[in-house]
């Protein structure tokens, strides 16, 4: 496995870990967050289709992560689900930094603060690597 896979392997339990230490409204902000990047079909194949439920449940342009929703998934769960957006949408994944940052509950976090350092590291890789490509 090369380096760039384990950091998309350590981001993913990274943020796992992070639902799983969080109180259940900083579950909910990361649901309601992750969950409008992928389509059904992708939420289908991933835990179980534990996502497709919720998001199919209702009107998804006006709906948001229920409780009992949040009771329903797991941190395993969590990790599976970024696994697959740093496969389709690596930029929802960036976008976490803000939902750390903007936390006072995870602002203090080791796991939070590592996971800030790996998201800016390899945004910072990409960059550097689209402007190489770029350049060719």
């Amino acid at each position: 496995m090369d380096k760039e896979n384990l950091t998309d392997v350590a981001v993913a339990r990274l943020v796992g870990e992070l639902y799983e230490a969080s109180p259940v409204a900083e579950r909910r902000r990361l649901l309601d967050r992750l969950l409008p990047s992928m389509g059904v079909l992708s939420l289908v194949a991933v835990a179980n289709g534990v996502f497709a439920q919720i998001r199919l449940r209702s009107d998804w342009a006006s709906a948001h992560v229920r409780l009992e929703d949040v009771q329903k998934v797991r941190a395993v769960d969590v990790a599976a689900l970024v696994d697959r957006l740093q496969q389709t949408r690596v930029e929802a994944v960036d976008g976490l930094g803000e939902w750390v940052m903007t936390s006072p509950v995870l602002a203090g976090s080791a796991a939070a603060a590592l996971l800030l350092a790996m998201l800016l590291r390899r945004r910072q890789q990409r960059n550097a690597r689209d402007l190489r490509d770029g350049e060719i």
